[in-house]
C-alpha cells in the first residue's frame, strides 16, 4: 500500500471534515434512542419492535413525499405509523398474555413485509432532493445539524413536559414497580400499551428524518436499530453520571441521550477514519455496548459496602498475621 496515500487518508483535517456527517446521524439516531430509553428505562421492558418501525418511519415519509406531499405532513404520518406500530406490540403483550421481547419480534417480523408494501414491493426507494423539497438533507450537512437539533430541543421539552403529567408519572411508576403503581389504581396494562407506543412513534419520526438525510428508504435500514439505540442509552447515561455525580434532573438524562447518540456516530466515524474494515461495525458496537454496559456494574461493584468490608477484613487479618510473625 502507498504509505504517502494511507497517509493522507488518515489525516487530521480528513477526520475534521467527517466528523459532521456523523454529529448529523448521531443526532438523528438520538432521536431515536429517545424512543428506546422510554421502554427499556422508564417501562423496563425489551422492545425489539424498532428494528421495524424505524423502516416504517422511513419507508412512509419517502413514499409520501414522491407522492407530493410536504416534508413535515409525511413525517407526521411516519410519527402515527409507529404508534400503531408501537400499539400492536402492546396489545401482542398485554391483550394475549405473550412476552414482551416476543411481541416485538413478532410485530418487527410483520413489519418487514408491511413496509414492503409500502414501498410498492421494492427494497429501496430513492428520494432526489434535487425534486423535492426535504427537511434535511446530507448535502448540506450544517443545515442538517441545526434542523436535527431544533427536532431533539423540541422533542426532549416535550417528553419533559409530558412525564411530568399524571399519565407520563403512571408510565414510570408502572415500570419503576408495576404491583405498587397496580395497588394505587393505575391501569398497567395501558401504560404499558401507551409507552410501547409513545416509544415506536418517536423511532419511527426518527426513520422518517434519516430517509430524507441519506436521500432514501431501504428495506433494511432499520437492522440492528436496537443496538445503536441502547448503545445511545449507554452512553449518554455514562456520561451523565460522569458529569453530574451527585446526580442530574430527567431533563439533562434525556439530553445525555441524545449526546450518547453523537458519541456513538463519532467513535463510527473514527473507526471508518482508521481504515478498519467496515463490515466489522457491528461487532466494534457490540463490544461498545458490552464495555458501557459493564462500566456501571463495575462501578457499582467498587462501591459495594459488602466488597469494600471485606477488602478491610482482609487487610486487618494481614496485618494481624504481619505483627504476630514480627
Amino acid at each position: 500500500m502507498n504509505l504517502s496515500l494511507m497517509a493522507a487518508g488518515l489525516s487530521f483535517p480528513n477526520l475534521i471534515g467527517r466528523l459532521p456527517g456523523g454529529v448529523a446521524q448521531g443526532i438523528i439516531w438520538g432521536i431515536m434512542a429517545l424512543g428506546v430509553y422510554i421502554t427499556f428505562r422508564l417501562l423496563d421492558v425489551a422492545d425489539l419492535t424498532v428494528d421495524g418501525s424505524f423502516t416504517t418511519g422511513g419507508a412512509v415519509t419517502v413514499m409520501l413525499i414522491l407522492a407530493g406531499k410536504p416534508a413535515w405532513l409525511a413525517l407526521l404520518i411516519a410519527l402515527i405509523a409507529g404508534l400503531l406500530a408501537g400499539l400492536i406490540t402492546g396489545l401482542l403483550h398485554t391483550k394475549l398474555g405473550i412476552p414482551a421481547i416476543l411481541s416485538g419480534i413478532l410485530t418487527q417480523f410483520a413489519l418487514y413485509s408491511i413496509n414492503l408494501r409500502i414501498m410498492g414491493m421494492s427494497a429501496n426507494k430513492p428520494v432526489n432532493p434535487d425534486r423535492y423539497n426535504l427537511l434535511l438533507t446530507a448535502r448540506t450537512v450544517p443545515m442538517a445539524i441545526l434542523v436535527g437539533a431544533i427536532f431533539a430541543i423540541a422533542i426532549i421539552a416535550v417528553l419533559y413536559w409530558y412525564f411530568g403529567t399524571e399519565q407520563g408519572s403512571a408510565i414510570r411508576s408502572t415500570g419503576s414497580n408495576p404491583n405498587m403503581s397496580r395497588a394505587q389504581g393505575i391501569n398497567i396494562n395501558n401504560m404499558k400499551v401507551l409507552g410501547l407506543s409513545l416509544s415506536n412513534g418517536l423511532v419511527a419520526l426518527s426513520g422518517g428524518l434519516m430517509s430524507q438525510y441519506q436521500g432514501f428508504a431501504d428495506i433494511n435500514m432499520g437492522r440492528g436499530a436496537i443496538v445503536i439505540g441502547l448503545a445511545a442509552v449507554i452512553i449518554g447515561e455514562v456520561l451523565c453520571d460522569a458529569f453530574f455525580r451527585k446526580g442530574s434532573s430527567f431533563y439533562t438524562r434525556l439530553t445525555f441521550v441524545v449526546l450518547g447518540g453523537i458519541a456513538y456516530y463519532i467513535v463510527m466515524v473514527i473507526i471508518l477514519w482508521l481504515k478498519l474494515d467496515s463490515n466489522d461495525l457491528k461487532l466494534f458496537t457490540a463490544v461498545l455496548v458490552a464495555i458501557f454496559l459493564a462500566v456501571p456494574y463495575l462501578q457499582a461493584q467498587r462501591r459495594s459496602s459488602y466488597l469494600l468490608a471485606g477488602r478491610r477484613s482482609a487487610a486487618f487479618l494481614k496485618g494481624k498475621e504481619g505483627k504476630k510473625d514480627a
